[in-house]
């Protein structure tokens, strides 16, 4: 049986930030920010070059800089997790995540550029206690069982460009490292559904393992609510230095 405890240091840092946004007019929660990849609303995309809902929310501290529209966000969490049972361990840390994004316009395309940090690596290379989790190694040898991982402090340093064909249609590229290739569903922490679990689910890294891959390029095509992308990447997972 899991039993955990989880302690929220802060939630997300717009949140933190929400409170001056009525004094600061170039910072707003709410500012439309230029998609990555094509002419649609920008809350369309996740992580990597993947998409979700149009619906979903993306809250982050929006402003602009030389010519640049960026958004700034993130989150800490300070965690105690005890896993019960004689595979169980017991441990505290703490997981976060911050992402800076930023798109400029031109007269032909728009560029891009896409950076996440993490702190993962401060609690050490065996990661955090997580019942029937599997993934990566702590040494180079030995997998880690029972445990999840820490992220990478370089999640994501990646430059994008898309080129418009038409109203509705445009070419893009992607070039990261580390980056995400177009392979799987977005990572955790970007789904609305996910991304104020404290701790990583248990399909995070069976499914996108490949969230952090040194070495990843993305060519794609969009037309209207349709996208095909295909990505040529290093097939290897982050080693345990994690910094």
């Amino acid at each position: 049986m899991k039993r955990a405890i989880s302690f929220l240091i802060f939630i997300f840092l717009p949140l933190a930030a929400g409170a001056q946004a009525g004094q600061m007019e170039h910072m707003q929660m709410e500012m439309p920010m230029q998609a990555f990849y094509g002419d649609y609303v920008q809350t369309r995309e996740a992580s990597g070059t993947s998409w979700q809902p149009e619906s979903s929310p993306i809250e982050g501290v929006h402003f602009n800089a030389a010519g640049w529209d960026l958004m700034a966000h993130g989150y800490v969490f300070g965690i105690y997790d005890h896993q019960g049972g004689k595979r169980g361990k017991y441990k505290g840390f703490s997981t976060s995540m911050f992402m800076l994004m930023a798109d400029r316009k031109t007269e032909a395309g728009t560029f891009g550029f896409r950076s996440m940090l993490s702190l993962d690596p401060l609690m050490g290379k065996r990661g955090y206690p997580l019942l029937f989790q599997t993934g990566e190694t702590y040494d180079g040898i030995h997998p880690l069982i029972d445990r999840q991982h820490p992220h990478d402090f370089f999640m994501e340093e990646a430059v994008t460009y898309s080129l418009p064909l038409s109203d509705k249609s445009s070419v893009f590229g992607y070039f990261g490292l580390p980056g995400e290739p177009a392979l799987g569903p977005p990572a955790f922490m970007h789904r609305f559904s996910a991304m104020d679990n404290p701790e990583a689910p248990l399909g995070h890294h069976w499914l996108d393992s490949t969230h952090i891959t040194f070495g990843v390029a993305t060519l794609g095509y969009i037309f209207g609510p349709f996208k095909i992308d295909g990505s040529v990447f290093r097939g290897r997972e982050p080693n345990e230095n994690r910094w």
